[in-house]
Formats: C-alpha cells, structure tokens, sequence
C-alpha cells in the first residue's frame, strides 16, 4: 500500500518516524486530497522551501487548523505568517526589542526560576517532569521577560495551555482554546496598555519603543507578537525538555555523557533537536507553479514542510536513526531557516542549557515511568503531557 499520512493521525503522534522514513523513499512529494495537502519530507526540499519565500509563502499561516489558516492568520501569529516587505519590516522592528543581549540578560532570571521549581521537583524522590518542571518553566520565563506580574503568572500560563490543547478527533481549535485565546489576547490588550502608560525595563516596553524612520509597532502588533510567544516559544521548549530527558533515558550510554560532563549538556540538546524535533512540521502556501520530483504543483496550494522527517534524512546525516551525541548536527533544520529562522532560537537553547545543566549537577540518574508517559496530541508539535520519572539526586 501506499504511505497514508495525516498530521492529526494519533499513531503518527506516537511514532511519525516509519511513515517519515516510507515518505521519503516512496512519496518525497506526497499527496493527501482528503486534507487538500502536499508534503515535503526530504531534508534538501524542506531546507530549499524555507529559504523560497517566493515559492512558499507565509501569507496564510503556518497551520492546517483552519481557524488558523488564511490571510488574517497575522493577528496571532504575528510576522511567522507574513511574506516580504511586510515581513522584513516587523520583524526588523520586533528584533529590535527582542536583542540577543536582552535575551542573555534573561540567564539569572532564567536559573533563579529554575532552581525554585527543581528544588520542588526533585525533593521527593519523583515527579512529574511536564507538570511539575517543563510545563512551568518557558512560559514563566516569557512572562517575566513581556512584563507579566508574578501574581498573574498562574493564570496566563493555565490559559496558554488550554490555547495550545487539542482533542482527538477535532480537526481545529477547541471551543475551550478559542474562548482561553480570547482571555489572553485581552489579557495582553491591557498589559500593553499599562507599559504604553508607564514603560519598565521589558520586553513590552521595548517594543513600544522601537522605532525605524519613524515607523513603529502598533499595539496591535505588539499583541499579536506576545501571542506568538504563548505558542511558539512555550509550548515547544516544554516539549525539548521532556524529549530530551525521554530519550536521553531510553539511551543510557549517551545521556551518561552530560551527566558526567554538564559541558556536554549543548550536545544532548542539540541531538534531541535533531533526533525527535518539537516542531514536526510547518505549513506554507505555494505562491506560484513549481515543478517537485516530477510532478506541477499548482499556486494556491498547501504545502507541508515535515521538519521532523528532514531531521532523520539519512541522505545528510549519518545513522539517522541513532541518537548520538558525538555527531554533527548543523545540518538540523528545527528552527527553519531563510527569513523565517526562528527568532527565539537563542532563548529556547538558553532556557534548555541551564535547565538541562542545573539538572545534572543535583542527579547522578534517572529513571522514567515509560508507562505512565502521555503524549500530547497536536499536528505540529510532538512531545509530552505527562512525563514521571524517579530520581537519583547527588
């Protein structure tokens, strides 16, 4: 038979790899009319469509789901769903604010938040690693760097998560996280309005204050770029942080390394970003006609760009489906690439370096309840809901 793939398949949400693999050797380019889709599955054309904005446009989002599907996908998704100009200009401005010098400035703020929820974690003996470490860290990092007050802290990250949760069978976003996206976007609709009246040493306010030849970021914008980072900057460093704790156990030899070595600690991340990406894949809108292994596809078409697929390429890295620290993983197209390089890459790899580091210098080891693990279910981010795990402190 031939390969069936759906992003919203809960077998692909357990094991996409097999179906990738098939992908890449019998349908590189493959076609699901039940979905109105295409998809690229091969290292070089997933890497030569993020670098052809022309080709592959933006302009409609980066999602399937189809309330976040089509021209207006902007308003939440900020520049990630924008082509140039329009594109080059906001994010010219938002990088202005969001410097890679504010970003190390977060280190402290960053460890501080670390230490607090793995003393807690770690205090008895087990817990669970997303609810009570991975699931709190990256949004309370954002919401210390946007501005938001400890006190509402609880609250805008019970919201984030109920924005990103999905149902099995629900082809789009819940009632639930549509209403908790309303509330957030409200909730940031104020803050804006408070930093606009009285600025503090934020990111928020930062972006209220760039400034290019005049042009500025419309409190519209600013939301919109605040609601990104409630999903693409939370929800994926969650699942980094269990990814690599899930396979770093499932390949004790390996994990070994950063446990007896915390410099080795930028390699385990970087692997697992490779070996089992949190960003499976991203949407794009074929601008124009172009011809792929053969075959027209025509302008106006959704196409599907399987990052997760492209990562385990055995045509660019060597035993791709080995989990290896020692290998070179600069070929790994996790954070896009082109224009589109993900903006937050640097805080994603500095929050997981002293999670990751601050964890091996209080454990010796770790044991993780395979059973009682749950999988998130989400068409473009693979990862954990629920992650148990015993420790074996210092």
């Amino acid at each position: 038979m031939d390969p069936s793939y759906s992003p919203y398949d809960y077998a692909v949400h357990e094991d996409p790899y097999p179906l990738y693999a098939r992908l890449r050797d019998e349908a590189p380019l493959y076609r699901n009319d039940e979905l109105d889709f295409w998809a690229l599955s091969r290292h070089e054309d997933v890497a030569k469509a993020f670098r052809d904005f022309a080709t592959f446009s933006s302009s409609n989002g980066v999602s399937l789901e189809p309330s976040a599907w089509g021209p207006y996908a902007h308003r939440t998704m900020s520049f990630l769903a924008l082509d140039p100009p329009k594109h080059t200009r906001m994010r010219a401005l938002v990088s202005k604010g969001f410097t890679p010098r504010r970003v190390e400035l977060m280190a402290d703020g960053i460890r501080e938040l670390t230490a607090s929820y793995l003393d807690e974690a770690l205090s008895g003996g087990e817990s669970d690693w997303v609810t009570d470490f991975a699931g709190l860290l990256p949004m309370d990092v954002i919401s210390q760097m946007i501005g938001v007050p400890k006190a509402d802290r609880a609250e805008v990250r019970r919201l984030a998560d109920i924005v990103v949760h999905r149902e099995e069978g629900v082809f789009d976003v819940p009632p639930a996280g549509m209403e908790a996206a309303l509330t957030l976007a409200g909730y940031y609709q104020d803050l804006v309005a408070e930093k606009r009246a009285r600025p503090g040493d934020d990111l928020t306010s930062a972006l209220l204050d760039v400034e290019t030849d005049g042009d500025r970021l419309t409190d519209k914008e600013v939301i919109a770029f605040l609601f990104l980072m409630v999903v693409a900057g939370n929800e994926t460093t969650t699942k980094l942080l269990a990814n690599a704790l899930y396979w770093g156990f499932r390949h004790p030899e390996q994990v070994r390394k950063p446990l007896d070595d915390p410099g080795r600690v930028d390699d385990w991340i970087e692997e697992t970003l490779r070996y089992d990406t949190s960003s499976q894949m991203i949407g794009r809108t074929v601008a124009k006609d172009v011809e792929l292994h053969g075959t027209t596809v025509k302008a106006g078409e959704r196409m599907l760009l399987l990052v997760g697929s492209a990562n385990r390429d055995p045509r660019v890295f060597d035993r791709a489906g080995e989990y290896d620290l020692d290998r070179d993983t600069s070929q790994l197209v996790s954070f896009g690439g082109g224009r589109h390089f993900c903006l937050g890459a640097n805080l994603a790899r500095l929050e997981a370096r002293i999670a990751l580091t601050e964890l091996v210098r209080r454990v010796r080891g770790f044991e993780v309840d395979e059973a009682g693990a749950r999988r998130v279910h989400s068409i473009n981010v693979r990862g954990f809901a629920s992650l148990p795990v015993r420790w074996e402190a210092r």
